[in-house]
């Protein structure tokens, strides 16, 4: 009877956290109120951060192989682009805070700032392909 109990209470724990994570990723597709807004947003941009990381590698790794074809003594097209990305990065950062500040104090700044970064962030990330497509 004891170990029926816990089989029981485990196996309704392990529903209801399944549960939660569908009620979860449904919440985004209709977010009743700002906090969910805001964690939506947040989540979006990371979604978004790390579509652009699997992109950045891949730039990376055509800019490399292009890298041997530099002469001695100039940068090379790996250095450019990382300081490229360390500049975008910090526009982005800068811009979103801004746009954020329209609701300074509120609510929704940080749903604000989110959008932002996930906006500015699929841009970049576009860029990138194009750019490794290039070559």
């Amino acid at each position: 009877m004891y170990r029926y109990g816990i089989v029981v209470a485990g196996a309704t724990l392990l529903a209801a956290m399944v549960g939660a994570g569908v009620a979860r990723a449904q919440d985004c597709s209709d977010p009743m109120d700002q906090h969910m807004m805001n964690r939506c947003a947040y989540e979006d941009w990371q979604a978004a951060d790390e579509e652009l990381s699997a992109v950045w590698k891949q730039a990376m790794a055509v800019v490399r192989d292009m890298d041997e074809y530099t002469p001695a003594g100039e940068a090379t097209m790996s250095q450019s682009l990382r300081a490229a990305q360390r500049s975008w990065i910090a526009f982005r950062d800068q811009a979103c805070l801004a746009e954020s500040l329209l609701m300074r104090g509120g609510s929704a700044q940080a749903m604000l700032e989110f959008g932002c970064k996930a906006r500015l962030t699929r841009t970049r990330t576009e860029d990138l392909r194009i750019f490794a497509d290039m070559f």
